[in-house]
């Protein structure tokens, strides 16, 4: 049982600081983003990104491939110029006639030039402006290599190659000799402008990028539509709970969502269970306050009638005194049920960090008590450990679990007897224990389970009191992780009077040394 506060006294409000009204008007407003926008965002932005890459890697594929056929095109041409190459009297000299060379120089859109010189690098035939190969590019005799030149203002592609004419040799002439007169080095070239290849390019550029013109509209389209699909289970989601009733918190069905959502509603329905459970005891203690009221009301109420009654001032006397103890019992009722409120809404222990030394908060508590004990006869008395006992908890609600176990023990000893507060230490469970020991009538086995419930009274106890004391230890115990046990007074002082011994077991604090 718990001592109710002096009536008329309240709590302190706490006074708040002036609201700056023009702080508030230049705070931000946070944006709300749209899930359905934000996935649209990130898979546009590397599509649309892609794009140009994509076009310009094309572009140079596109080249690539039609390079091929006109490189082709010009090494026939080197290999036709080769044929008409002979030596004639010692001399490198050309059989082109002039269908040839108008063939040879035969095209639509681009210039063709050539050019065949010796290795001493006197024009055979053709144009001579035509720039040579650097050392580092000639290619081995045979062989035909390319390369980009500029000629006449113009990018134009170059084949080239060197070709051996063979040649009579003297007799006289060594093998050496011999070997290098019987071949003439000759180096053929043939260029064209880049117009033919351009155009292919660009149109393979067309055949490419124009479809994706058409596609991307399609694409996006579809992108849509598949967003818009693939978030319609929130959109259902959303339906149904707005479908729902106020009083309606049942879990949500979660086998109806998709599994990335499924997270989500399970968050949802945890948060519900703690709704329902918050509601539940509200509604359990506005129906026990309801219930429990009317009893000291109705004797307020009847005691207040019969004092306007009576005329004589005894009479009146007596009637009032009634009327203070309903009041009293009234209050007390009214503050055990905000007490039972408080602690079933209590943060769990492993949320509250504060560390506590359990005798410390019992010896103060029991000096607390010392003057109700002298009011009741009562020899309330203290025994701690030596051993420090630090425990997590709050404060507040270990004074008022005690409180109510001392308050109970008072009222149920009787006068001249004692109530003693000990705390010890459990080294093999690593347990801080605080008991409270009296010496009344004791409580069955039968019986210890139920005097914890709710406006639970021992039938043929005439102790005034609402039942709700233990319930509140039960419930600030099971905040701390802790166990309350209830057993028969091991130093019980009349077999009459056998006792109660209720022991409240708390676990140590690991971090005991360290912090102490």
């Amino acid at each position: 049982m718990s001592v109710a506060p002096p009536s008329g006294t309240s709590s302190p409000m706490p006074v708040s600081a002036p609201v700056n009204s023009s702080a508030h008007a230049h705070v931000p407003e946070k944006i709300q983003r749209s899930l359905f926008g934000e996935i649209l965002d990130w898979m546009l932005a590397p599509l649309l990104l892609l794009w140009p890459i994509s076009i310009a890697v094309t572009y140079i594929v596109a080249k690539s491939i039609a390079n091929q056929p006109f490189d082709r095109a010009l090494e026939d041409r080197v290999l036709i110029l080769a044929q008409q190459i002979k030596m004639q009297e010692g001399h490198v000299s050309t059989i082109l006639d002039e269908p040839a060379r108008a063939i040879l120089r035969a095209d639509d859109l681009d210039n063709i030039y050539f050019q065949i010189k010796n290795t001493q690098g006197a024009l055979i035939d053709g144009d001579k402006d035509l720039p040579l190969p650097s050392e580092e590019e000639r290619p081995n005799i045979g062989a035909i290599a390319f390369r980009n030149e500029r000629l006449r203002g113009n990018d134009v592609r170059v084949a080239f190659g060197i070709v051996g004419i063979s040649r009579n040799s003297s007799a006289g002439q060594s093998k050496r000799e011999k070997k290098s007169a019987e071949t003439e080095q000759v180096l053929i070239q043939v260029a064209e402008t880049l117009e033919k290849r351009s155009l292919l390019a660009n149109e393979i550029i067309k055949g490419v990028i124009l479809p994706q013109f058409i596609i991307l509209p399609v694409a996006l389209a579809l992108v849509w539509l598949a967003l818009s699909r693939g978030l319609s289970p929130l959109a259902e989601l959303q339906q149904r709970i707005r479908a729902r009733r106020p009083d309606d918190l049942s879990p949500i069905d979660s086998h109806q969502v998709p599994e990335e959502i499924s997270p989500l509603v399970r968050s949802l329905n945890d948060m519900l269970a703690r709704l329902s459970q918050t509601i539940s005891i509200q509604k359990r203690f506005i129906a026990d306050a309801a219930h429990q009221m009317k009893t000291p009301l109705a004797g307020m109420r009847m005691q207040s009638e019969l004092a306007l009654r009576q005329t004589d001032h005894e009479e009146i006397h007596r009637s009032l005194v009634q009327l203070a103890k309903s009041s009293e019992a009234a209050t007390r009722l009214i503050n055990q049920l905000l007490t039972l409120a408080r602690a079933e809404n209590q943060t769990p222990i492993a949320q509250v960090t504060e560390q506590i030394e359990l005798s410390e908060l019992a010896k103060s508590t029991v000096e607390d008590w010392i003057p109700a004990s002298f009011m009741h006869g009562i020899d309330l008395g203290f025994e701690q450990t030596d051993e420090p006992l630090f425990i997590f908890g709050t404060p507040l609600m270990l004074r008022e679990l005690l409180s109510n176990l001392i308050d109970n023990a008072i009222r149920y000893t009787p006068k001249g007897k004692s109530v003693t507060v000990r705390t010890a230490i459990n080294h093999n469970q690593q347990l801080a224990i605080i008991e409270v020991e009296d010496n009344g009538p004791g409580i069955a086995a039968n019986e210890r389970d139920n005097v914890f419930n709710r406006f639970y009274r021992i039938l043929g106890s005439n102790v005034s009191g609402s039942g709700l004391g233990l319930a509140i230890v039960r419930e600030i115990a099971q905040q701390h992780h802790a166990r309350i046990e209830i057993f028969d007074n091991p130093h019980a002082q009349n077999p009459k009077w056998p006792g109660c011994l209720f022991r409240v077991s708390f676990h140590l604090n690991p971090y005991e040394e360290i912090e102490a």
